[in-house]
């Protein structure tokens, strides 16, 4: 496997001079810097249950993922907090399974591919009335994928601030490049197809006392178009070859809860349960537990678990189980039933005057996770986070 070094370069341009003292109990209004963040992730997986060959064969995949995020502030005449923050993302992977496409080991175009997603947030938080407006822009780019994003929002708090109301609408025009198998294209087989999502969230967060603090979390999610991908072959009992074929409309409903205790200064218990369902009948339970625990001042471990159920969804089946009959078909074996395990742990350092000689480089943390499918799928993720502020 080849080796692949994550390196980070520690933004010199940032000043880790400390800032003059402002006598100025006022809020600056000038637009100012709040923090960076950088993530730097090394992602690998195997399995035997590629959608590109009809739910067979070689899921092997390695992505190498770099996102910077940073945050301005700027208070307006009236005193708002507005918030600016700018995310910029690129993942550059090669997949073993996408290269068979073409049928072709090592030589076709989808073997590897680099995907770029620049996002741009704002938001006005007027601290007297508890209310807080949002809005968005995002673009993701590959080789045969694109999208376009766009979000607003609103968020109140309650008159005792311990509770906070926040609903979200979230729009996704998307562009699928229609790339056949390779034995199963045609001259009308270019171009490329629409998908549309469009979700509500609902939140309600809530602080019970000190110790305690839970969120209840609600969406509906309605997806339009070309919700198949062209290069998933299907294979009929007859063993005649197809493209994968799906509805063009799905609705999604997924519910979740979140708590947090804190046990001391030392220990806090993060737990979360979401439940899943959709009109293409696959329902699903998510459960994840993390508990950080201080070691030190300056020193953290986050060790977590989280466990996965899914059932299958109603067009799914297996390499050479569809026939003719069937209106939808799909292998791909994301859709199928299985159950999923994720457990790992994260450092994080945080030192009271800065890493490495820089004040205001105050963080960093390194996670590791290991995922396991039932049905045979395997993954490991490891990641690097630096904090500036």
């Amino acid at each position: 496997m080849r080796k692949i070094i994550i390196s980070i370069i520690a933004l010199f341009g940032i000043s880790n001079a400390k800032a003059q003292e402002n006598t100025n109990t006022e809020p600056s209004k000038k637009l100012s810097l709040d923090e960076i963040n950088l993530v730097s992730s090394y992602y690998k997986q195997d399995g035997n249950n590629s959608a590109v060959t009809g739910g067979i064969g070689t899921e092997k995949l390695t992505d190498v993922s770099n996102t910077i995020d940073v945050t301005m502030v700027k208070y307006d005449k009236k005193l708002r907090k507005n918030k600016f923050d700018f995310s910029v993302g690129i993942d550059h992977y090669t997949s073993a399974s996408s290269d068979m496409v073409d049928l072709k080991a090592n030589s076709s175009a989808s073997r590897s591919d680099n995907r770029i997603y620049p996002s741009l947030n704002w938001s006005r938080e007027n601290e007297n009335k508890g209310t807080t407006l949002m809005a968005g822009v995002s673009f993701s780019s590959e080789y045969d994928y694109q999208s376009y994003g766009a979000n607003i929002g609103f968020a109140k708090k309650t008159p005792n601030k311990m509770g906070e109301f926040t609903a979200k609408l979230q729009a996704y025009l998307d562009q699928v490049k229609m790339i056949a198998p390779i034995e199963l294209r045609t001259a009308d087989n270019n171009g490329t197809s629409a998908r549309n999502t469009f979700a509500l969230s609902l939140s309600y967060s809530q602080i019970i006392n000190q110790n305690f603090q839970v969120e209840f979390l609600a969406d509906g999610i309605q997806q339009t178009g070309y919700l198949s991908l062209p290069f998933h072959r299907v294979y009929f009992t007859d063993n005649s070859v197809h493209q994968e074929a799906l509805p063009d409309k799905r609705f999604k409903i997924p519910l979740g809860v979140r708590a947090n205790y804190f046990l001391g200064d030392k220990f806090i218990i993060k737990a979360y349960y979401r439940y899943y369902t959709d009109d293409w009948g696959l329902k699903s339970n998510t459960f994840s537990l993390e508990t950080p625990m201080k070691i030190s001042p300056f020193v953290s471990v986050s060790p977590f678990y989280r466990y996965y159920s899914q059932t299958s969804a109603k067009y799914f089946a297996p390499y050479q189980q569809h026939t003719a009959f069937d209106d939808f078909y799909t292998s791909n074996y994301d859709l199928s039933k299985f159950d999923s395990h994720f457990y790992g742990a994260g450092i994080r350092f945080s030192p009271k005057n800065g890493l490495f000689g820089i004040e205001r480089l105050n963080m960093l943390e390194i996670r590791y996770g290991h995922y396991t499918k039932s049905i045979g799928m395997q993954s490991d993720i490891i990641s690097l986070s630096l904090r500036f502020k």
